[in-house]
């Protein structure tokens, strides 16, 4: 509905800024034309990144992620220090 009314909003602005004789007019007219061009254009690109953010109930919350850190890692027999130097590979 925000974009619709700013597209209108550009719209009239520009239809306003050709019509007029009234340098008044004229600047008002380009004045809106360019706010509403900024909005719709803005408020495009927030639909766009609401669209593909996601919803704060799927993110962990900050005790889930200290649980997370503080629990080993399964599976792995190596140490949890890299090694100080490369092993020599025999020739």
């Amino acid at each position: 509905m925000t974009r619709l009314v700013l597209l209108i909003a550009m719209m009239s602005g520009l239809a306003l800024a050709f019509v007029t004789r009234s340098p008044g007019l004229l600047g008002l007219g380009l004045l809106l034309a360019i706010v509403g061009l900024f909005g719709f254009i803005f408020s495009l690109a927030a639909a766009r990144v609401s669209a593909n953010a996601r919803p704060d109930t799927s993110m962990a919350s900050v005790e889930d992620l200290i649980a997370l850190r503080a629990r080993p890692a399964r599976g792995s027999a190596a140490p949890a220090t890299a090694p100080t130097s490369a092993p020599e590979h025999p020739r």
